[in-house]
C-alpha cells in the first residue's frame, strides 16, 4: 500500500515532532478525526508510526522503513533493477543477500539452483525456500519489525563464519560518492557481509541518488558493478565506476 498526499505529510510532521494529535491533524487537514484514524492506522501496518493516546509517535526503530512499503515504493523501479542485473551478475557459488526490497525483487527472479545463498532477510529467506536445490542458510538475530531481517551484534559476529564468492545488496542512501545506511545494525551487518566477498554488486534506483542516510558503509567505487534504473549524477563519471543503467 502506497502512501497518500495527506498520510506522507503526517509523517513529514512526525519526523519533525516526534508526535502527533489526531485533533490536530484533522483541523490541519480540514478532514474528521475519523479519516485521520483511518490514515493512522494505515501507517501503524506498515510500521511506519506507533499508535499512542489520542494520536501516534514515531516507533523506536524509525529510522528502519518497513520493508512492506518500500516494497511498494518505486516497485516498478525496482523490478526493473532486478531484471537488469541478472544478466550482469558475475559468476558465483556463495553469496550473501541483504534485506533490502530491491535485492528480495531479484531473488524472486534469479537462478540459485546449486548455490549457497545466506541472508538475514527473512522474506528473502521464504522466497529460496520455495526453490528446489538452494543451500539456504538464515542469520540469526533479533528480528525486526519493521525490515524482516535479523540484526544485532550476533547476527553480525556470525558472518565471521563465512567467505562469499559475491554480495548482492542496496542501501539507503549514495551522496557524494558514498553509500550511506539509515540504521547502523544494517550498516554493520553490511560491512561485515561487504570485507567477506570477494565481489560486490549493488542495486540501487534512482531515488538513492542524494537521499539521506546517517551510516556510512563504503565508497561507490568499492563496488564491481552498480545498477540502476537512470544514468547516475553527472558528478559521479569519471571514478571508474563502473554502472548498469
Amino acid at each position: 500500500m502506497a502512501l497518500n498526499e495527506r498520510q506522507n505529510e503526517i509523517l513529514r510532521i512526525l519526523k519533525e515532532q516526534k508526535k502527533v494529535q489526531v485533533n490536530k491533524l484533522a483541523k490541519l487537514f480540514y478532514v474528521s478525526e475519523a479519516t485521520v484514524r483511518r490514515d493512522l492506522a494505515e501507517m501503524n501496518g506498515m510500521g511506519l508510526v506507533e499508535r499512542s493516546h489520542g494520536g501516534a509517535i514515531l516507533p523506536e526503530n524509525s529510522e528502519e522503513i518497513s520493508i512492506f512499503f518500500r516494497m511498494e515504493k518505486n516497485a516498478n523501479e525496482k523490478e526493473r533493477v532486478a531484471t537488469k542485473a541478472i544478466p550482469h551478475i558475475p559468476p558465483f557459488k556463495s553469496v550473501f543477500i541483504d534485506s533490502s526490497s530491491t535485492t528480495l525483487a531479484l531473488a524472486e527472479r534469479m537462478d540459485f539452483n546449486f548455490k549457497t545463498v545466506v541472508t538475514n532477510n527473512l522474506q528473502t529467506a521464504t522466497q529460496l525456500s520455495k526453490k528446489p536445490n538452494v543451500t539456504l542458510i538464515l542469520l540469526g538475530g533479533t528480528v525486526q519489525y519493521n525490515t524482516i531481517s535479523a540484526t544485532g551484534s550476533w547476527t553480525t559476529r556470525q558472518l565471521n563464519d563465512f567467505k562469499f564468492d559475491l554480495m548482492i545488496s542496496s542501501c539507503a542512501a549514495v551522496l557524494d560518492g558514498n553509500v550511506y545506511e539509515r540504521s547502523l545494525d544494517q550498516k554493520e551487518i553490511k560491512r561485515a557481509a561487504f570485507e567477506r566477498s570477494q565481489k560486490h554488486v549493488l542495486l540501487i534506483d534512482h531515488t538513492k541518488f542524494g537521499a539521506h542516510g546517517a551510516y556510512r558503509l563504503t565508497e561507490l567505487e568499492n563496488y564491481d558493478l552498480v545498477v540502476t534504473d537512470a544514468p547516475p549524477p553527472k558528478e559521479l563519471e569519471g571514478r571508474g565506476i563502473k554502472f548498469i543503467f
